[in-house]
């Protein structure tokens, strides 16, 4: 008679993440060791400080840890898979039909909080919203805000919805290009990420050409600019005069629209800003007031 064999041990966690890296990083995930820590603790749920001290020990590694690695592997974005994403100071719940926010995105917010310090109740406008990231960062860190968003893709403004109700902001399912009319004039900041790829430049990053919904990516016409000179025209249309109107571009695009901006005659103090990786990412501007705007358009 044949004794069956015992059944072999599980494997320990830092077995199992230092595999999970391995794979990751041969499937080209940017970052394989970060993200296979970041699944073992969306299933442990201790901290990334904690799981590393279970890692020191003979900690066994998570059930299912092994088929979300491989999601992560097949390049599905990893805050599809955990549900979050980690935003300045929130934790925005995303998934399928919403963009996800990206870091860069975070100091384009700091050029908006900047601007309000000190004004009691700022009325704050964001076109386009998505997940709700902007909206909901300003809304958390300023007291007082008045915060209004818009969006256009219902599956994304049903992601914002859960995420800014907590919140107080004011979401409206919309065009940015017409909304809000009731507050025309009376915006101190608008602030707006719009899509603004080009039509022909497809994304190289799986997690972004296959996941990212492609109305948050695209911004319209050849050259992707479209919806973020929609975007300046509202912000003209919502703003105070000597408000401020601050949109995030890609790198490449930092002169075009500052270019845009001089050349409709509203705006001063034009300005292009850096990222963290001292990247061209955004540019602000502050509105004329009408006496200006009729000087500059020889009235």
């Amino acid at each position: 008679m044949i004794e069956p064999t015992s059944a072999a041990p599980s494997q320990t966690l830092a077995a199992a993440v230092r595999e999970a890296a391995a794979l990751l990083a041969e499937a080209g995930v940017p970052s394989p060791r970060a993200d296979a820590e970041l699944l073992a603790d969306h299933l442990l749920n201790v901290g990334l400080g904690r799981l590393r001290s279970l890692m020191l020990g003979d900690t066994p590694a998570p059930e299912g840890y092994a088929e979300l690695v491989a999601e992560r592997a097949r390049r599905i974005p990893l805050q599809h898979i955990t549900g979050v994403a980690h935003f300045r100071y929130l934790e925005l719940a995303v998934g399928p039909g919403v963009f996800i926010p990206r870091p860069e995105t975070e100091s384009v917010v700091q050029l908006a909080i900047d601007r309000v310090k000190g004004m009691p109740h700022p009325r704050i406008v964001d076109l386009g919203t998505g997940s709700g990231a902007i909206a909901g960062s300003i809304a958390h860190e300023v007291p007082g805000a008045e915060v209004h968003a818009v969006e256009y893709s219902p599956f994304a403004h049903a992601w914002a919805a859960k995420n800014l109700a907590p919140l107080g902001v004011n979401l409206i399912l919309g065009d940015l290009r017409d909304a809000f009319a009731e507050l025309d004039g009376t915006a101190d900041v608008v602030v707006s990420n719009p899509p603004y790829i080009p039509a022909e430049a497809i994304p190289n990053e799986p997690e972004v050409a296959l996941h990212d919904p492609p109305e948050a990516l695209y911004g319209g016409g050849a050259d992707g600019m479209e919806l973020p000179t929609a975007a300046a025209a509202s912000a003209a249309r919502l703003l105070r005069p000597g408000g401020y109107f601050v949109m995030e571009h890609a790198e490449v695009q930092a002169g075009w629209i500052a270019a845009m901006l001089a050349s409709s005659g509203t705006w001063t103090a034009i300005t292009t800003h850096l990222d963290l990786n001292g990247k061209e990412r955004a540019t602000s501007a502050v509105l004329a007031d009408q006496s200006t705007r009729n000087e500059r358009m020889g009235q």
